[in-house]
């Protein structure tokens, strides 16, 4: 038992949950940025080729 209460000091003055935790919050921010720039420029691109298409004759020969 002693080593049992030994061993949760040790965890609970561990320093490794908290920075694990921080490398968490900072991925899901980096990923959220991410997928916002990446929305962004895919509505940016879409209607840039949408444009191009419009643009561009039919391709019928008549």
């Amino acid at each position: 038992m002693k080593n049992f209460v030994t061993r949760a000091k040790s965890f609970l003055k561990s320093e490794d949950g908290p920075t694990a935790t921080e490398y968490a919050v900072m991925l899901a921010l980096i990923i959220i940025v991410a997928l916002g720039a990446i929305t962004g420029l895919g509505t940016t691109v879409d209607t840039i080729f949408t444009n191009v298409d419009g643009s561009l004759p039919t391709g019928s020969a008549s």
